[in-house]
């Protein structure tokens, strides 16, 4: 950074007094700090990696303290920056303010591929960090060998699961996929079925693999009792709140079976412990029944979760989790994403694939589509519901997908102005039109399904004529 560009971050921490996901403060009035490789290291394995600055007391309210000697301890950042590995290049920035010289270092976000930065005093298993926060906390062995795992590109899916027998599959399942790989694939139909079994790998040098056992065994947790999903309901908004009669669990349920069966059972347990309510069909008159989140939205979650979970010996002894609680539901998997891709990325770009071949499998068995389109379609059909934006979260080692109860008030808010004052425009009974015009609308079909159907939904507005809704004589009133 320029020498202006410290100069204003130094005013900035003084207004913020703090640290942050990228700023690190050290005091340094009276030596270099003998350890900087965890935030070294933290720094180096983040994309937007952090700034160091030497010369701000913490223990003193950040005060401005100065640094004892801005050319020794810029030899002595450099000596350190050399221990790690891979060696860091820090961008080193000297500026003078009322008396006292203070030193920021840069520190650049490493290539996926060259992560995770270690202290090479200590190794990769000891020495590797993370930010977490204003902190810096130790790697876990999982997140060090997912970094390894990209690198090499291994494919646990694949690996072989010594007790499952081919025999021990669902022969007639296994037949079938088999005569799906087939169609339209001549030179794979000439195959024999072993080498068909080797070539997609069912089997991987004879030994059945992890997808073909999770797909095609008639009970996989015989071989990894971890690999299921917990569903749970609970009272309230937090795990621990009781209800009524002091119970922890509306419902508590461990789904198991093949990837197939856990996903028509994780979607049953979804619909037993979600509200119906009736809605009337604007365009057709119809009343319909609607469940709390949208059941297309709930099974893209729980197929991706399923597919692209972590299946590695680390993970292997975690579930998939189904969380239901009063205002929200949760669905945590195993393993962050995967690759180079960001959670604001999901859906706009294509990702890297954590497991091709289960995915391949379950494409060809009709379950999935592989396609990338999961995302898209949760974040349209909680728009179609008329519900908040659902929300993506990749927290060291899983990743979590929240859908909420709550409406989008942006979707359900008239154009510029307060729900309420639609509410007190509509005391008089208005008829479609009137309502279009007062929202400054050119579609009264927009009008009405947009702003005006969620709040007859809601009983907030209510129609003179409920029986007919597409009546032309139809008005909408609020009490």
């Amino acid at each position: 950074m320029t020498t202006q560009e410290l100069i204003e971050k130094l005013e900035m921490i003084q207004k913020m007094k703090s640290e942050t996901n990228t700023l690190e403060l050290k005091s340094a009035e009276k030596g270099c700090p003998q350890r900087l490789y965890d935030s070294l290291s933290s720094f180096s394995n983040q994309d937007e990696g952090g700034i160091i600055i030497f010369g701000v007391d913490e223990d003193q309210d950040y005060k401005e303290v100065g640094v004892y000697d801005p050319q020794d301890i810029q030899k002595k950042i450099n000596e350190q920056c050399l221990q790690m590995d891979p060696v860091v290049r820090p961008l080193l920035t000297v500026v003078e303010k009322n008396g006292k010289s203070f030193v920021s270092a840069e520190i650049p976000g490493v290539d996926l591929a060259d992560r995770p930065v270690f202290y090479k005093g200590k190794g990769r298993l000891k020495g590797s960090y993370t930010r977490v926060g204003d902190s810096d906390e130790p790697m876990t062995e999982y997140e060090i060998y997912s970094y390894e795992a990209y690198r090499k590109k291994y494919q646990d899916d694949i690996r072989g699961v010594q007790r499952a027998m081919l025999s021990s599959l669902d022969q007639d399942k296994l037949a079938r996929y088999i005569d799906l790989l087939k169609k339209g694939k001549p030179n794979l139909a000439n195959l024999g079925d072993e080498s068909i079994y080797e070539l997609m790998s069912v089997t991987r040098n004879k030994e059945t693999t992890l997808s073909a056992t999770m797909i095609f065994s008639p009970y996989p947790q015989a071989y990894f009792p971890q690999l299921c999903i917990t569903a749970i309901a609970v009272p309230g908004t937090e795990i621990g709140n009781v209800g009524d009669s002091g119970e922890r669990f509306l419902d508590n349920q461990r789904i198991e079976g093949s990837i197939p069966e856990m996903l028509n059972e994780a979607i049953r347990f979804v619909k037993k412990n979600m509200k119906n309510k009736t809605i009337i069909n604007l365009n057709t008159g119809a009343r319909e029944d609607r469940t709390e989140y949208p059941i297309a939205a709930v099974r893209e979650a729980i197929i991706n979760a399923l597919v692209h979970r972590d299946y590695s010996i680390h993970t292997e002894g975690m579930p998939i989790q189904i969380i239901m609680y009063e205002d929200r539901m949760e669905i945590r998997n195993p393993g962050g994403i995967y690759g180079r891709i960001k959670v604001d990325q999901l859906g706009k770009m294509q990702p890297d694939t954590r497991n091709p071949v289960l995915a391949l499998a379950l494409e060809t068995l009709h379950i999935t589509e592989n396609r990338y389109s999961g995302i898209p379609t949760i974040r349209r059909e909680m728009e179609r519901f008329h519900l908040k934006e659902p929300k993506f979260a990749d927290e060291r080692g899983s990743f979590i997908v929240t859908f909420y109860k709550e409406r989008d008030v942006k979707k359900t808010e008239p154009i510029s102005e307060d729900v309420n004052d639609l509410l007190v425009f509509c005391r008089t009974p208005r008829t479609r039109k009137e309502i279009c015009e007062y929202l400054g609308l050119s579609s009264i079909t927009y009008a009405i399904q947009t702003h005006v159907m969620p709040l007859v939904e809601s009983g907030k507005i209510k129609m003179t004529n409920p029986e007919k809704p597409t009546s032309s004589k139809q008005l909408f009133y609020s009490e």
